[in-house]
């Protein structure tokens, strides 16, 4: 049987929810607004939002910005994710009106905000508890329970089978974008709370206004109909192991790269991070994680697919884990890392095939002689071609890459010089080192 050209199968994609336009050369930056100043206030944040514009962030994630429950609190000032009520912020950050200026304040500078939303679980006083007590899981006692399996003793857990929980967590993640114009949410372990309930709601907030979404989990089926993005848990652990316990670079390739563009649909953006606050609060801080390769996997994270992240006081070398439920500001100094991160996303806003998603270009191996050690990929979108080559080892190297697919004339990122590749490219490497080429014809 004949068919014509026209009436070829088209796969339909599996993702079926739209990205907004502006997520697709965008940066993250999660806000801790009680330690980011010591005012710890939505007012003081405004002081730095220049300063982030500079860095090269688009996109704020503010950390919970509600009232933080009381009863069986931890520490004196408590958890943001034991929220008392969706529906009000915390008194301690200011008023509404405070987080209405902020947000235009946000907007002002171009960049864009989304807020941190706990859905799965609330505080002991809530004001659901009372109201509501069905609305949450019971333990075999017949008692409220935290998180299972969990030591979350300041928080108790919600129940999603019932219609009428479900009706008001939407209509509370809706009055945020209705009445301050934020333009998303990052979801507090949303894999814990029913996949089609965030399909609805994703439905119902693009209704009022294009969201980004991000997800904190690594499910490939969230981001179907519900989120944008989601955390890059695994690359994290695996380059973790590769800087401290020297992994080969065989277990970023074949482990998880491999998969990774295997399993999850190029319109699924992945977030990849080297500190946010659960690693800097409890797992140590970027330098006691990777050591003397820190540059190397912010680099490798910075410039793979998938959406970067920024966690507060990196930029400044942040190199101590921040308490979780005191005060403890910031110490704000110049440091070697804005010019890393700034040089790096000033080339992702310019150059397409370092965007977002399916709005950049596919991470494509570069083959090389020292496989174990070194990892080497280009990504190519429009006319716009990066060449990553980064020696993941302690070692120093002499590394021949095989470049015929990818000759012509580069610009160095880091040195600014121009860079002629052939068929072949040998680079001598010192242990953690890298060079990235680019251009745009």
């Amino acid at each position: 049987m004949q068919h014509n050209s026209d009436q070829r199968y088209q796969p339909k994609s599996y993702v079926e929810i739209s990205t907004p336009e502006w997520v697709k050369n965008a940066t993250l930056y999660e806000l801790n607004i009680r330690q980011f100043s010591e005012e710890g206030t939505f007012e003081a944040v405004k002081q730095q939002l220049a300063r982030l514009k500079k860095l090269g962030i688009d996109i704020i994630w503010l950390m919970p910005i509600h009232p933080i429950g009381e009863l069986h609190r931890k520490g004196s000032l408590g958890s943001y994710y034991s929220v008392k009520d969706y529906f009000d912020v915390n008194p301690e950050f200011g008023t509404k009106e405070d987080f209405k200026n902020l947000v235009q304040a946000i907007h002002d500078e171009g960049m864009f905000v989304i807020l941190d939303w706990v859905a799965n679980h609330t505080s002991w006083d809530n004001n659901l508890v009372a109201e509501h007590p069905e609305w949450y899981t019971r333990s075999r006692k017949d008692t409220f329970q935290s998180t299972r399996w969990r030591d979350y003793d300041d928080i108790i857990e919600l129940d999603y089978r019932h219609p009428e929980l479900r009706q008001y967590i939407t209509d509370a993640l809706k009055y945020w974008v209705r009445e301050f114009d934020i333009d998303g949410y990052r979801c507090d372990i949303a894999s814990f709370v029913p996949i089609n309930f965030w399909e609805n709601v994703r439905s119902e907030l693009d209704s009022l206004k294009p969201v980004f979404m991000l997800a904190e989990a690594e499910d490939r089926d969230l981001h179907r109909r519900a989120f944008d993005a989601t955390y890059n848990w695994n690359l994290w652990n695996i380059l973790h192991q590769i800087a401290i316990n020297h992994y080969s670079v065989k277990t970023l390739t074949e482990a998880y790269l491999a998969e990774h563009v295997s399993v999850f649909p190029k319109e699924a953006i992945r977030m990849n991070f080297i500190d946010n606050h659960d690693k800097n609060s409890w797992e140590g801080t970027p330098y006691s994680n990777f050591g003397d390769a820190l540059n190397a996997v912010t680099v490798f994270t910075f410039l793979m697919d998938g959406i970067p992240l920024v966690y507060n006081g990196q930029e400044a070398g942040l190199d101590r884990s921040l308490n979780f439920f005191e005060k403890d500001p910031i110490i704000w100094r110049k440091h070697d890392n804005a010019q890393l991160y700034s040089t790096i996303f000033d080339l992702k806003h310019r150059n397409q095939a370092l965007w977002n998603g399916h709005f950049g270009g596919e991470i494509v191996r570069i083959m090389n002689d020292k496989m174990d050690q070194v990892i080497s990929f280009v990504r190519e979108k429009n006319g716009h071609k990066v060449l990553v080559f980064i020696n993941l080892s302690k070692d120093h190297v002499l590394a021949q890459f095989d470049t015929s697919f990818d000759k012509g004339s580069y610009i160095n990122l880091f040195s600014g010089t121009e860079q002629l590749v052939d068929e072949t490219l040998v680079i001598d490497m010192v242990g953690w080192d890298y060079v990235v080429l680019h251009h745009t014809y």
